[in-house]
């Protein structure tokens, strides 16, 4: 097993004040959060819990845990609805999937489930996330469950948010549509490797910068709506995602295949929205003015400092204090969700070997699994999804068959 962190390479572990057996971070008042580790070796490995993002969403998806644990799904299906004042469970139990996978139904669904699940595993099977945990993510919306399960904040007040930024989303989509004409939404492309997917990336951006003069990124916000297109998504080492036009991402297609001799696969995602591009900026901007709004009862929205790192789409890196959380998670409505960097991380740099994915679908374990050569349970970790009772149980099995096992295993 290793020993204490090097402070110039981790920034995952304890403050002064943290725990001595385990080295997990302990609250201290006020400051910035340093996430470096000065205390002893630990005894188990590190463990990252991740959650998913829009997609993954299916009519029903709740209803097992209601079933199989209805002591502690019933309060919390009740406390959704409430604290939303809309029957969000039905359209969840039993509403069609057109109207599930509404951006402003899909996404607080998704956030809510997954953090249901994770109540169950903390109540059902007595799993101490902060104890049993050294780091949160998620992918895109998925970064709300982490910062819920980080800490940071309060499930109701995660939930509301969700929903009030769901609803300006639509609304830009819809105003683009009715301003610009045409039809916005998002292409995955997947590259035959790491060597291709960097080569494809540069070859975009050029092309980008070259049709829309000005461009620093991936597309100019002074161009029409209609004509933007941004890489809302770098997931792994060879698949990435589009976002904006369809029509112009198809001429992107067309220019890349006969003049910089690619032809990746590519696959048109169930969204119309476009997602994290700069059609999204006046979401950006409400969740900016919504960050900074106390609560009802006076307080500040984001608790600070948490109990564990989170880490951010934007930056692929653990948010580093209050005001940059609230920067970043604004920003990440319209800026590239850097999967693939926040993976790499973990792994190569943090040598996190257990991974737990939270929350509704199959995606966000496979993406992660590829990525680091890990599917299941392997010698000292493991990449796992819990989406069922029985993976739940599955799962909670590993961890503790795998609680002891050394960084060198």
């Amino acid at each position: 097993m290793s020993t204490s962190l090097s402070p110039s390479r981790s920034i995952i572990g304890s403050l002064p004040g943290a725990c001595k057996q385990c080295g997990r971070l302990r609250p201290r008042p006020g400051g910035a959060q340093r996430w470096v580790s000065n205390g002893p070796a630990r005894k188990r490995p590190k463990t990252a819990l991740f959650f998913p993002g829009q997609g993954v969403q299916r009519v029903g998806m709740a209803t097992p845990w209601l079933e199989a644990f209805p002591s502690t799904a019933k309060p919390i299906l009740e406390e959704i609805d409430s604290t939303l004042e809309l029957p969000l469970t039905k359209i969840i139990a039993e509403g069609t999937n057109a109207e599930l996978t509404r951006t402003e139904n899909a996404q607080p669904a998704i956030m809510a489930t997954s953090i249901l699940i994770l109540r169950v595993m903390e109540t059902e099977f007595g799993f101490k996330t902060e104890d049993r945990v050294d780091i949160t993510l998620g992918h895109s919306l998925g970064e709300f469950a982490a910062l819920v399960a980080g800490g940071y904040l309060a499930f109701g007040d995660a939930l509301k948010m969700v929903r009030k930024r769901a609803e300006k989303m639509s609304e830009c989509s819809r105003k683009a549509v009715e301003e610009e004409g045409g039809e916005f939404g998002m292409i995955a492309l997947v590259c035959e490797s790491e060597t291709h997917l960097k080569s494809l990336i540069n070859d975009i951006r050029e092309f980008l910068s070259l049709s829309s003069q000005g461009s620093k990124t991936d597309s100019t916000v002074d161009i029409p709506a209609v004509e933007q297109v941004s890489i809302a998504n770098i997931n792994s080492k060879n698949q990435i995602v589009l976002s904006g036009s369809i029509e112009r991402i198809q001429t992107l297609l067309t220019n890349l295949r006969q003049f910089g001799g690619h032809d990746p696969r590519h696959v048109r995602l169930k969204s119309d929205s476009p997602f994290h591009s700069p059609l999204m900026r006046p979401a950006q901007e409400m969740m900016k003015r919504y960050l900074y709004t106390p609560t009802s009862s006076g307080s500040d929205i984001i608790t600070w400092p948490a109990v564990m790192p989170c880490i951010s789409n934007v930056s692929g890196r653990p948010f580093q204090s209050e005001d940059q959380l609230k920067d970043l998670l604004s920003r990440s409505c319209v800026e590239t969700v850097q999967w693939w960097r926040s993976i790499k991380f973990l792994h190569e740099e943090e040598k996190v070997r257990r991974y737990v994915g939270i929350g509704p679908g199959k995606v966000g374990r496979n993406l992660v699994g590829k990525e680091v050569g890990m599917k299941g349970a392997v010698k000292g970790g493991g990449v796992w999804g819990i989406t069922s009772p029985k993976e739940m149980e599955e799962v909670v099995r590993a961890l503790d068959d795998t609680e002891l096992a050394s960084d060198e295993d």
